[in-house]
């Protein structure tokens, strides 16, 4: 029996529909996009088609949309390419502290070369205060990248906001969307972003590709330099096999969107429900409704997550902190939200998905109240 699976925020398995899509740019359709022949046609046909499925999830311009090995390439192509580009204008960054590393380390590097970066703080629900991040503005100012939702509590930015300060300062404004993308609404004229990242392996897509929104008259540095693939954008001759899976994922995205949202959410509330009957002391972590509606992070008092998790090898969940010998590592998420150490030091990331049963929760929530109680038991 294969464990039951409730990390979908760390990869999401691949739509049978996503699959089938991409069958023929395996066995078939091989042909390289550049070429004028007919075997380039067909994948020349298959990119741009991917491009209009990305681009109407996005409620965008398919010329908007820049195709990119992954999430992490996304974040680093809009950071870099934004703060480069903009470099005789300023040297100042803005973000959160609890960004995912594809947009810490990112920053850091730039620190290297002459950039200053400031790091909001959060509130105890991991929320960044559109109003502290307004003060921290200079003339320098040429780059604002905050993500939509985060990745281990859920929680939900004020993007709209942040977009609104953005754009009164004539600054740059990115959001890492990876997790939110499929997920909740990401249409890029309701949030107002310049750059927006998109993960391919998040919303049952493959792993290995990624798309860029880039608003028009947004400058950008080029990240990969050489021929003029992706607008000149970004050279390299195109995935076609893994980009029609992106196309094929962000077309089924758009189409279930409130089907699946509301699914997740009806499977995590349900996986809390039943946690919190067995067992009392019990944290919820993130924010109570602007949450993304498959993200359960809660905190178990007094028992070390990574302990608890290793005695369970029938369900796959992600821990919040590494607890060794003569220390506790707490994520950087949880530090910057000032997670008590009794509570922090036992957090659990569930993240549901649309193949997620009540079945799965169920046994899920009975499976981790028994082995809480034997670890109890234990001390």
């Amino acid at each position: 029996m294969k464990p039951i699976y409730l990390d979908y925020n760390a990869t999401t398995p691949i739509d049978p529909e996503v699959a089938a899509a991409m069958s023929p740019y395996l066995f078939e359709h091989f042909g390289n996009p550049s070429s004028s022949h007919w075997y380039g046609v067909q994948t020349k046909e298959a990119v741009e088609k991917a491009r209009d499925q990305v681009a109407n999830l996005l409620n965008c311009s398919p010329d908007e949309v820049v195709f990119t090995g992954g999430g992490s390439e996304s974040n680093n192509y809009a950071i870099k390419g934004a703060a480069f580009a903009n470099r005789d204008k300023g040297n100042h960054l803005i973000t959160s502290s609890i960004e995912h590393p594809a947009v810490i380390e990112v920053c850091r590097y730039l620190e290297e070369k002459d950039f200053q970066v400031t790091y909001l703080p959060v509130d105890r629900l991991g929320q960044v205060d559109p109003r502290v991040l307004e003060k921290v503005i200079t003339s320098n100012t040429v780059l604002i990248s905050i993500m939509h939702a985060n990745n281990e509590v859920g929680t939900i930015q004020p993007i709209t906001e942040i977009a609104k300060i953005a754009k009164d300062h004539s600054i740059v404004f990115h959001t890492d969307a990876a997790q939110s993308v499929g997920k909740i609404p990401t249409r890029v004229d309701d949030l107002g972003v310049d750059l927006l990242t998109i993960a391919g392996h998040k919303l049952y897509g493959p792993k290995g590709i990624g798309a860029l929104y880039i608003r028009r008259g947004t400058q950008l540095e080029k990240l990969i330099h050489g021929a003029d693939h992706e607008q000149g954008r970004r050279a390299g001759t195109e995935n076609v096999l893994e980009i029609v899976g992106l196309g094929k994922a962000c077309e089924i995205a758009k189409r279930d969107l409130n089907k699946n949202m509301e699914h997740m959410q009806k499977m995590r509330d349900l996986l809390y429900q039943e946690l919190k009957a067995g067992w009392d002391e019990i944290k919820l972590n993130g924010h109570p409704e602007r949450r993304l509606p498959n993200t359960l992070s809660v905190s178990f008092r007094n028992i070390e997550a990574n302990k608890l998790i290793a005695e369970i090898d029938t369900v796959a969940v992600s821990a919040g902190a590494a607890c060794h010998s003569d220390a506790v590592k707490v994520s950087s998420v949880l530090q910057a939200m000032q997670l008590e150490l009794e509570y922090a030091m036992g957090t659990v990331r569930f993240s549901t998905g649309k193949m997620t049963t009540a079945e799965e929760v169920k046994e899920t929530a009975a499976i981790f109240v028994d082995t809480l109680r034997r670890l109890q038991g234990e001390k």
